[in-house]
């Protein structure tokens, strides 16, 4: 049963490799892709089962025991966000097949992008499943990575600006993130996580609060929190749509991920981060008034995209179990719920010819599928009931006004308001895109190059794959019940670390 837990990061490497091997195929890049990405959801689903019902599932590599070797292990909150995100990745390929940015139109497909998504797949199970900081920044690298190759692709002039933006952005922040990790190992003689929860509270209280601050802020940029988040508006929309799919519903969650595990298992809290709190209010509230300053769609799902890290921000700044479990419900529902709303963006163009909202409209007659795609991840952003964006934030208010602390309840009263921008956000969109007068294509574009926007056609592919994660955010809502059980339990077991550290430095599962 413990391989089950090196597949995910395995399976994709080894696919990667044979998918270089036989570039000049593009059915069999594709296939493999496809095959590979969708025995990872099966694997997963399995993980999920077991940690669940048995404990967390721990593999140590080459044999030598924790803390000294290579841990790789899988709890409630790792296999729960694994299988969310395979099946964004397993949606978004679909997409981007249908869509051939894998090919640009050509008449064989490229040898890079399939290798490289794949090599992406790898290093987000990894983030997931990886028991030491140091492997956590193997992790980072291999995304960051992957993603420089994926958002320069077919690099045109005005991609350049803010591709570079994007490649300094991350260095920089991998630069202070092999810092921190330097410093943690002076001052404690170990990277790995679970011995970390211990000896880090051995520390005095200013080396421990310095060490926190400096992995927040690492984080910080990765999952792109106000202030921190400055290049992400300008990296993400620039990118083909499935890309920044497939960035906007992971990349900054893997952020969230490794924020929430150093902070609840080595870093930890008595009681309201109040710091977190105000960052967690201004994110939402920069974010969506950024959003309502936008006239590129792509923008602003962008900015949407950084306000809602704010309501994460929230249930990890209450820092209790009902707070917990409110941001893992928020981060399954958030995942799926960006990808889709990127995947459409991609419909929409594809139909208008243009992402200005000044020049869109008549949608809603042209293309009434993609207006239904449109407006369930747009009121699943939103909270509308019963949608499982209500579900969350329902989740996470209760647990601001459980706090009992005027930064809490201000930080609650700031997510109704964000909530209601981004309902006014979505409508725009809604007003301008789908209603009104219909417009002209904009440009000429070439029928021979299937990239090109505007040609107002989309293959089944691409609908197919939008309409799989409208439909699993829908599914979210029915399933809220046993999922908030589940999140539930594993907001128990990041506040109480003894499970995952008997699992870890024991060697075997933890009850």
């Amino acid at each position: 049963m413990t391989a089950l837990v090196a597949l995910p990061v395995l399976l994709p490497l080894m696919a990667a490799g044979l998918s270089l091997a036989f570039g000049r195929f593009a059915d069999i890049q594709r296939v493999l892709g496809l095959v590979v990405l969708g025995a990872i959801i099966v694997n997963a689903a399995l993980l999920l089962y077991v940690a669940d019902v048995h404990g967390p599932i721990v593999l140590q590599l080459g044999g030598w025991p924790a803390p000294l070797g290579i841990t790789l292990i899988a709890d409630r909150l790792a296999a729960l966000l694994l299988l969310v995100s395979s099946v964004v990745t397993f949606a978004v390929l679909i997409y981007s097949i249908g869509q051939r940015v894998a090919d640009y139109g050509r008449g064989t497909s490229s040898t890079t992008f399939h290798p490289i998504y794949l090599m992406l797949c790898a290093g987000v199970s990894l983030a997931y499943l990886t028991g030491d900081l140091f492997n956590l920044f193997v992790a980072f690298e291999i995304m960051l990575s992957s993603s420089y190759v994926l958002i320069t692709r077919r690099t045109t002039a005005t991609r350049v600006r803010p591709g570079m933006t994007y490649t300094i952005v991350s260095l920089t922040s991998s630069i202070l993130f092999l810092t921190v990790i330097a410093l943690v190992y002076a001052a404690t003689g170990t990277v790995n996580l679970a011995d970390l929860a211990q000896r880090v509270s051995e520390l005095p209280d200013g080396l421990q609060s310095s060490l926190g601050l400096l992995m927040t802020i690492v984080f910080g940029v990765k999952a792109a929190m106000v202030p921190l988040h400055f290049w992400l508006p300008d990296s993400y929309p620039n990118a083909p749509a499935p890309i920044t799919a497939v960035f906007a519903g992971l990349l900054t969650k893997v952020g969230i991920y490794a924020m929430i595990r150093t902070q609840t298992l080595v870093f930890q809290h008595e009681s309201t981060w109040q710091l977190m709190l105000a960052i967690a209010l201004l994110t939402m509230i920069v974010g969506a008034l950024g959003a309502l300053a936008q006239d590129d769609l792509n923008r602003m799902l962008s900015f949407l995209l950084v306000s809602h890290i704010g309501y994460m921000l929230f249930g990890l700044g209450v820092y209790d179990i009902a707070g917990l479990t409110g941001v893992i419900l928020y981060v399954v529902h958030h995942i799926t719920v960006q990808a889709t709303l990127f995947l459409v963006s991609g419909l929409i163009t594809r139909h208008t010819g243009t992402v200005a909202l000044s020049r869109m409209g008549g949608l809603a007659k042209a293309a009434p599928l993609v207006a239904v795609l449109f407006s369930i991840p747009a009121l699943t952003l939103s909270g509308v009931p019963p949608f499982s964006g209500f579900v969350a934030k329902l989740a996470l208010l209760q647990a601001g006004v459980d706090a009992g602390t005027w930064a809490a309840y201000g930080v609650a009263g700031g997510a109704v308001l964000t909530s209601l921008l981004t309902l006014y956000a979505v409508a725009r969109v809604w007003s301008r895109a789908f209603w009104g007068r219909p417009q002209e294509p904009a440009g000429d574009p070439d029928p021979s190059d299937e990239l090109v926007v505007g040609t107002g056609t989309t293959s089944p592919a691409m609908m197919v794959a939008s309409g799989v994660l409208a439909a699993t955010s829908v599914l979210i809502a029915v399933a809220a019940g046993p999922l908030a059980d589940i999140s539930g339990r594993a907001a128990v077991d990041l506040m109480h670390g003894e499970t995952y550290r008997t699992a870890v430095l024991g060697g075997g599962a933890g009850g």
